[in-house]
């Protein structure tokens, strides 16, 4: 067995071990190579179970982190889905597999500019990557099936939850420093919101407006 392909199969199993039981989940996350979306110094440590910095002062999530917000989100086949926070692309390449559509937003052009090209290399024709302020979501295009959120805010944003489905699903940190966060799962019901409370976690904060170039 190669070097890479034993790191690979490592990194399948302590996904496993970090408690991703999800068999649609687990087959996304071994179809899509992290190591398409880790360039540069850190591409070596693509199959490690650790954030790593990627451009514009952001960093791709630490694959468990990634598959257990995946998991909590329980996307359907049918669903679309919108992800706040696009960053290296990973993530919405995730959700590719298993939803209908996703529309990822990221604050960062030049972020939304790479992401798409790993896109178009890879062939997933079904994300929308798109330049704009996550914090007020995507209107034009709502209601969502399901709402990722990988940057933190102080509370789940109004403009996401009203763009969310009555039976929709959000998955999101929250917290009001980069120290203590709670990753957090909103559920929409026809007479409010339910909130479930994952686990801990630490994401760099969701910002208004667009990032400088």
């Amino acid at each position: 067995m190669t070097d890479l392909a034993e790191r690979k199969m490592r990194f399948l199993y302590s996904l496993r071990s970090k408690g991703v039981t999800d068999a649609r989940v687990l087959t996304a996350m071994e179809k899509i190579d992290r190591g398409d979306f880790v360039k540069g110094l850190f591409a070596e440590r693509a199959y490690e179970d650790m954030p790593l910095p990627i451009a514009c002062g952001q960093t791709i999530s630490q694959p468990s982190v990634v598959a257990l917000m995946t998991q909590a989100l329980d996307v359907s086949p049918r669903d679309k889905v919108l992800e706040i926070g696009t960053g290296s692309g990973y993530q919405a390449a995730i959700l590719s597999q298993l939803a209908r559509r996703v529309y990822t937003v990221d604050r960062h052009r030049r972020l939304v500019r790479e992401a798409e090209a790993v896109f178009q290399r890879l062939g997933l024709t079904n994300i929308t990557a798109i330049a704009a302020d996550g914090s007020h979501g995507l209107p034009d295009q709502a209601p969502f099936d399901r709402i990722l959120v990988t940057a933190a805010a102080e509370d789940a944003p109004g403009p996401l939850l009203a763009q969310l489905r009555e039976g929709g699903i959000m998955v999101l940190p929250v917290g009001q420093s980069d120290t203590v966060q709670s990753l957090i799962k909103v559920t929409r019901s026809p007479t409010g919101y339910e909130y479930d409370e994952l686990r801990p976690v630490r994401f760099v904060p969701l910002v208004e407006g667009l990032g400088q170039e």
